[in-house]
């Protein structure tokens, strides 16, 4: 197994409690959802084999949760709550950052900012957060819950709302754990 797929897969188990030890990481993986999901996504992306998509593809069904091996997701990516995540596979995730039950990144076809979203790293996103279009989403930003994201954000901004506004620029302080690996 290569050194980056070690190190990428430590990153993502030790986001769930601050895991360091062998015997926690793999307890990680056996009780979080989300840990056991990234394992394979990044097994598929490291290792293209049939055998893994196989199994990437199982994990989909049984977790609810669509993020295909070709997305673009950095380090320490976690998984709070698994069911009704999609991810478009060309959009672009910075590291550690969180992600919750029912979030859709996705694309917008047509008008205004049509693409796929990239989002910065440490970005928290809330349950039922939509985001969509070929927009920015800054270093530091927190997503509220059922936030509908449809432009661009700047770093540190807190958005929230349908459509979703700036509601401050306090980031995603006391949000995002476990980053000092």
């Amino acid at each position: 197994m290569s050194l980056r797929f070690k190190e990428i897969v430590k990153r993502d188990m030790y986001r769930y409690n601050g895991a360091r030890s062998l015997k926690e990481l793999v307890k990680n993986y056996l009780t979080e959802p989300g840990a056991n999901y990234m394992f394979w996504f990044r097994l598929c992306q490291t290792y293209p084999n049939p055998l893994f998509k196989w199994i990437l593809r199982r994990k989909m069904f049984k977790y609810g949760m669509e993020i295909f091996p070709s997305t673009e997701i950095g380090s320490g990516f976690y998984i709070g709550h698994f069911g009704g995540i999609i991810i478009n596979p060309l959009a672009k995730i910075g590291k550690n950052c969180n992600i919750s039950q029912g979030v859709t990144i996705g694309r917008k076809n047509r008008g205004k900012n049509a693409g796929v979203p990239t989002l910065g790293n440490q970005v928290y996103i809330g349950p039922g957060a939509k985001i969509m279009g070929g927009i920015t989403i800054g270093n530091n930003v927190a997503i509220g819950a059922n936030a509908v994201v449809a432009d661009s954000f700047p770093d540190n901004s807190v958005i929230a709302g349908i459509p979703a506004k700036l509601v401050s620029q306090k980031g995603v302080e006391g949000y995002i754990e476990y980053t000092d690996y």
